[in-house]
């Protein structure tokens, strides 16, 4: 804060970027003599406001006359061109930037161009397994975890009943404004009931590796004819409204990404959830889907790992620093024992490896690769 920068909260709608906003607002006017000035694209009084010369000259004609004026924008990728105004506002000494946006590609690499140096993002998933106990005033133990496996992370789910019929049915609505405002009204998708079919089979196979062809082949077998160029520019619609994270696969011998074969991660557990269904056959999915967004929210950057004919389920990197994951339901044969353990064992490094199963077991570890319950992992 106070910084000649941009701060730039991304991230999926209703995870809390807007109250986040309102929070640094309440501590800067603590200060009576601090100015605040805020703009939010979602409230109709600034519905005036479409392009950034709009913007610019709604902040410089409202700014204080002296000291400095801090500026608030709420879901600025509903603004024409916005990073022209943001460039030009940030010539002005008195003024301190603060937006939130909806769109992964808030910051393209265009858009970035232009305010090089000039900005800092920070990306807001939903709650943490800790926060979600925190926030629910919850201990943990299998029925905190199963809640927070069903239902997510998002913090409005604070004011409801934690009961099936009330949090799915508030999630299903999350999930239509996503598709409907976030994806159909900003792209002109004029076939609506592809979208919806392609986010469930998403959802159906959460943690498969695919590629825009198979999926397109899958759903000819639906009656439904797609091409695979129209697939991916479909898929990336999603991602860039933070409903799904698309993962790359990492070839660690040749040390090179596979330009084909992706898995996809939903942000949030519980929207998942709402549209498919909380199904038994699925927890091994789910279990995947958390360790992946767990991994996310301690800042890793995670691809999947190809070694030889091994997949290592997520190498996550940070900070020059590797560590290696699998996942698995549960270990109860040799085979599935010799999978996951095996599969970390050929990794010719000394990095931490460690495999997460829903329930650990508590004895010595397997060659030095330590097995962690979820709830473990979570709770790190």
């Amino acid at each position: 804060m106070g910084k000649k920068l941009i701060k730039v909260f991304t991230g999926q709608r209703r995870v809390g970027k807007s109250y986040l906003l309102y929070q640094l607002m309440q501590l800067l006017q603590q200060d009576t003599d601090v100015h605040v000035l805020y703009v939010n694209k979602e409230d109709l009084v600034f519905s005036s406001i479409v392009t950034a010369e709009d913007l610019h000259n709604y902040v410089i004609k409202n700014k204080a006359s002296s000291g400095k004026t801090y500026v608030f924008i709420d879901e600025i990728q509903d603004i024409e061109n916005f990073q022209i105004a943001l460039r030009s506002l940030l010539l002005h000494e008195d003024l301190d930037l603060y937006c939130t946006g909806s769109n992964a590609n808030l910051l393209s690499s265009d858009i970035a161009g232009h305010l090089s140096g000039r900005f800092v993002e920070i990306v807001v998933y939903s709650l943490s397994y800790p926060e979600f106990l925190a926030f629910h005033k919850l201990s943990p133990g299998e029925k905190s975890l199963t809640l927070f496996l069903k239902y997510g992370g998002l913090p409005y789910l604070i004011n409801l009943p934690l009961q099936d019929d009330v949090v799915f049915e508030y999630l299903k609505n999350i999930y239509a404004t996503i598709v409907y405002r976030d994806i159909i009204n900003r792209y002109s998708i004029r076939n609506v009931p592809f979208l919806e079919q392609l986010v469930l089979f998403l959802a159906a196979h959460t943690g498969s590796v695919f590629s825009a062809k198979k999926i397109s082949d899958f759903l000819k077998l639906q009656r439904i004819n797609i091409p695979p160029n129209q697939v991916q520019t479909y898929v990336q619609y999603l991602v860039n409204a933070f409903l799904i994270h698309k993962v790359l696969r990492y070839d660690m011998i040749g040390k090179r990404l596979f330009e084909i074969g992706d898995k996809y991660y939903f942000e949030n557990l519980g929207i998942r959830n709402g549209i498919w269904g909380y199904r038994i056959e699925d927890r091994g999915k789910i279990l995947e889907n958390a360790v992946y967004n767990h991994l996310l929210f301690k800042g890793f950057t995670v691809t999947v790992g190809k070694i030889h004919q091994n997949e290592i389920d997520f190498v996550a990197q940070k900070q020059g620093e590797t560590q290696y994951f699998q996942v698995a339901l549960t270990i109860n044969d040799a085979k599935t024992l010799e999978r996951e353990f095996g599969n970390l064992k050929a990794i010719p490094d000394n990095y931490p490896k460690t495999v997460v199963t829903y329930d650990a077991f508590l004895g010595n570890t397997y060659s030095g690769i330590h097995n962690v319950s979820l709830e473990e992992f979570l709770l790190s």
